[in-house]
């Protein structure tokens, strides 16, 4: 397929802004538990997405006919994927938890063939292979040491099959509503999960003894990960087939680990390079047009 010049600078603007918000979640962990940073920042970012496409004249009434069917897409995309996802970094370096997360595209793959009926293409193939590939050698430290953090490792899986399988059901769905409706409905969905289980799970968060540089993490979450990087993913989600929507992102664990050096202080392997170069076929094998015939 051809990606149009808007499509591809959403592409490498998402890159960039999940990659670097591992560590950043990594980092916010430091001084908040974890279903507290889920619950404030997605909270913050919903109400922020709200006023700003209210502001733009979007449609953001949820008729009680699309209720049901938006939570049924927030189900994965929003509650799965966020809650296993934040419990397995806090098991993990941010660097190693991307990356494990970033099985996704396999998982989506996966899924789309037994379910589907997604046709598995030579390209898409190569995709798969690469993916693997890439995540075995970003891993395998992490692997060696399943015997002590299981956990870790468990809870990303289950954060990265949630996903794919959200990123299939968000094309597969019709529904009536924009794209930014869908998106916020389905954040503020999440968000009343967070708000309702963290009390229950964790202590009151002190903000009065956050750091200038938590705070900065926190408006980070808010105003990119859960404000602009949202609604670029599901818009993207439901343009492109699930192969490509999920091996255009395999980049972030790369951004991930390498922004980790300045963030948290996390070191890369040497396999990091041999990885890096895994993704980029994989990326390349899923988006990059085929070359014409004579």
């Amino acid at each position: 397929m051809i990606l149009d010049r808007r499509t591809l600078a959403g592409l490498v603007a998402l890159t960039l802004m999940w990659g670097v918000n591992w560590p950043m979640m990594k980092f916010s962990l430091r001084e908040v538990t974890p279903l507290w940073f889920r619950a404030l920042t997605m909270t913050g970012g919903a109400l922020v997405l709200m006023l700003f496409f209210v502001a733009r004249g979007v449609d953001m009434r949820l008729p009680r006919a699309e209720a049901l069917r938006v939570a049924w897409l927030a189900l994965p995309n929003i509650v799965g994927w966020h809650f296993f996802s934040i419990l397995g970094l806090q098991e993990l370096a941010s660097g190693r938890a991307a990356i494990l997360g970033f099985t996704m595209p396999v998982w989506t793959v996966g899924i789309g063939l037994l379910i589907a009926h997604e046709r598995l293409t030579p390209r898409v193939a190569v995709s798969v292979v690469a993916a693997v590939a890439a995540v075995a050698l970003l891993s395998w430290q992490e692997l060696a040491r399943l015997a002590g953090r299981p956990l870790g490792v468990l809870w990303m899986q289950v954060a990265a099959a949630c996903w794919a399988i959200g990123t299939l059901m968000m094309r597969r769905t019709a529904t009536t509503l924009p794209t930014e409706a869908v998106t916020v409905w389905m954040m503020l969905m999440g968000a009343a999960f967070f708000l309702v289980a963290a009390p229950l799970a964790e202590p009151l968060p002190q903000p009065a003894a956050f750091s200038a540089a938590m705070w900065a993490s926190l408006a980070y979450g808010v105003l990119l990960n859960y404000g602009y990087a949202q609604v670029l993913w599901f818009g993207l989600a439901r343009r492109l087939p699930p192969a490509a929507s999920a091996f255009s992102i395999m980049a972030v664990p790369l951004v991930g680990t390498l922004s980790a050096m300045a963030i948290v202080g996390e070191r890369p392997q040497p396999a990091d390079l041999l990885a890096a170069v895994a993704i980029m076929v994989a990326i390349g094998a899923a988006l990059l047009p085929r070359r014409a015939t004579a």
